[in-house]
């Protein structure tokens, strides 16, 4: 794959204990991946054992004397905290010394840092956060999920491209789907600027679906959904909710009697390929859409395996030219316009 993953230590519920362990399993599934890994030496340090004489040249510590803790705000992290491991990685990225970089930590730090280092693409207004969800026919991604609450509809029309430009680099599907959230399909429906917002994606080029409802999001209807980061986010952490609800109704289903329990051992299978393909795990790592390189968020609690993922998706992301595909595409939009 070839390339360089700059990787924030420091972030998250876990920090070093959970970024270094996955750093190293992602580097033993990509081969020609390299790693630089970025925080505090003395807590960086003692995990890496003999990494450093096994990967050789793959794998480097780049000492970082600050940490954005989840409870920092974005301006103080950003202006206060110049050497954290999230600014480090980050410059990186700006610098060219890696590719893409990923982080675990505050998500408010996380855009405004990105934003202040790497600036917006051309035609592009505000970045966006994208995530994938699962669905009946493999899994759909979805943006914005909270970067943006009030926008306009050339707004939305900016997180299609990205999003469909995101599908292409690293589902490697050169016309993607693209459907606009709404409160039903009709053309009519909808508020003012969902209505302008349809008009626009409609004229853009892309392959647009039309509008798409929330049950069609885990249907699997179209390959990218776009809404404004208030309506993303509330789909997201109901989403989550729901498949917590699920999970926890028939934990309590299964261990009702004795019989119940039986059956838990029968259906075991079962249980645990559902499971699987819905593990928010597989789908860790949302892009920050719309900067002049890539930054994936993971989750804050994510374990080894989910981290393991984000770094997976961030290596994909670059190495398939998710940047240049956006600029491309925008810059074919804007002559249009022309």
């Amino acid at each position: 794959m070839g390339v360089t993953i700059a990787i924030d230590c420091m972030g998250g519920d876990h920090g070093p204990a959970v970024t270094v362990p996955a750093a190293l399993a992602f580097l033993r599934s990509h081969p020609d991946a390299k790693a630089i890994l970025v925080g505090r030496e003395e807590s960086v340090q003692p995990l890496l054992g003999s990494a450093l004489a096994q990967f050789g040249a793959r794998i480097r510590l780049q000492s970082a004397s600050e940490v954005v803790t989840m409870d920092d705000p974005p301006a103080i992290a950003m202006r206060n905290k110049k050497d954290s491991s999230m600014r480090v990685a980050i410059n990186l990225v700006k610098e060219g010394e890696a590719d893409a970089a990923v982080s675990a930590g505050n998500t408010g730090a996380l855009m405004a840092i990105s934003r202040f280092v790497l600036k917006t693409l051309p035609g592009i207004d505000r970045p966006a956060i994208a995530s994938v969800l699962p669905s009946q026919r493999g899994h759909t991604y979805v943006l914005d999920l909270g970067a943006n609450v009030d926008c306009s509809a050339e707004h939305l029309l900016q997180f299609g491209v990205m999003g469909a430009m995101l599908v292409a680099a690293v589902d490697h599907k050169e016309r993607p789907s693209v459907g606009l959230l709404n409160i039903g399909e009709e053309v009519i429906k909808g508020n003012d600027v969902v209505k302008e917002a349809g008009e626009l994606l409609r004229g853009s080029g892309l392959n647009f679906y039309g509008n798409v409802e929330g049950n069609d999001i885990f249907e699997g209807t179209v390959d990218v959904v776009v809404c404004d980061g208030f309506v993303g986010n509330v789909a997201l952490k109901t989403s989550e909710g729901l498949a917590q609800m699920i999970g926890a109704f028939l934990k309590e289903e299964f261990k009702r009697s004795l019989l119940t329990k039986l059956l838990a051992v029968l259906t075991l299978p079962v249980l645990n390929r559902f499971k699987k393909r819905v593990d928010h795990r597989l789908y860790n790592g949302a892009p920050l859409l719309g900067l002049r390189g890539v930054v994936l968020k993971s989750h804050g609690s994510a374990d080894k395996l989910a981290f393991e993922n984000a770094l997976a998706r961030a290596a994909e992301a670059a190495s398939n030219r998710l940047i240049e595909r956006i600029t491309e595409r925008m810059a074919t939009m804007n002559e249009v316009k022309a």
